[in-house]
């Protein structure tokens, strides 16, 4: 069962918010006249407005902090090694794409688009409830070819500049596969790593990226469910953008990195 924490959370600040609202407009006053006449304390509240006074600042802040600012995600697959690991908590910017309505979705402020490189936390298109997180490729616009394990966007190829075996020392919760190799990817504006496997054929394919969306690709390119399986991602699709791991804890491995700790995303 998936539950929209976002949705909870909006909930929850409206419905602590209302109570106190209501009470100190409607029922406060009258409450404290009658207590002091009965001789008890009339500083004294009911349970629910109690709970509310106390909680509706600290869920607010929350809420507009998670909503406008960062917020945090958890990786759960090796979609995205060598750049992510399973485990690895990172820090999403959301504030990098414009702003966004909780909940809805809907965006109210406009600055900044992504650029190819980024690494970008959406809405999986197949189903929304799922949050996915691959690097944009393919921008509005772009003809992307995928063919022998390199992408060509417009017809240029992306440079692939130099490659080694992945190492077990880099993959400390995990073994890699003995035929992972690590390969410097130039994007122009970003050079970063990616991982492929000799022994598994590559998708070769050709897309033409609609207005108003993107083509997201895993690092771990030969073992990513992304865009070249099930196409585009749109625009308000977009979270925002993966800036920075905070921590490095896999629990099913019973393993953590702390080297990884408060380091950036590339």
């Amino acid at each position: 069962m998936t539950f929209d924490f976002a949705l909870i959370l909006v909930v929850l600040t409206l419905l602590t918010g209302l109570i106190w609202l209501l009470d100190n407009l409607f029922f406060k006053r009258k409450r404290m006249d009658r207590l002091a006449g009965a001789g008890d304390d009339p500083g004294r509240e009911p349970v629910a407005v109690e709970y509310s006074r106390s909680l509706f600042p600290v869920l607010l802040v929350v809420l507009l902090f998670r909503s406008f600012l960062f917020e945090p995600f958890k990786i759960p697959s090796g979609s995205m090694i060598p750049t992510l690991l399973i485990g690895d908590f990172i820090v999403v910017n959301k504030f990098s794409y414009g702003l966004r309505l909780p909940v809805l979705n809907t965006k109210f402020v406009e600055f900044g688009e992504p650029r190819r490189g980024d690494v970008v936390v959406f809405r999986y298109p197949v189903d929304e409830s799922v949050n996915f997180i691959k690097r944009v490729i393919g921008l509005p616009g772009d003809s992307v070819t995928y063919r022998n394990k390199q992408f060509f966007i417009n017809g240029e190829a992306i440079e692939q500049l130099a490659s080694a075996p992945l190492l077990s020392s880099e993959l400390k919760c995990s073994t890699p596969r003995s035929d992972a190799l690590r390969v410097r990817e130039d994007l122009g504006l970003m050079r970063h790593d990616i991982l492929l496997h000799e022994s598994i054929p590559g998708r070769d394919g050709q897309w033409v990226v609609p207005e108003g969306h993107y083509f997201m690709v895993g690092d771990n390119r030969d073992r990513s469910n992304d865009s070249r399986a099930w196409g585009f991602v749109p625009e308000g699709n977009l979270v925002g953008k993966a800036v920075g791991i905070w921590l490095n804890l896999d629990i099913n491995q019973g393993c953590a990195d702390w080297s990884r700790i408060a380091t950036g995303i590339n």
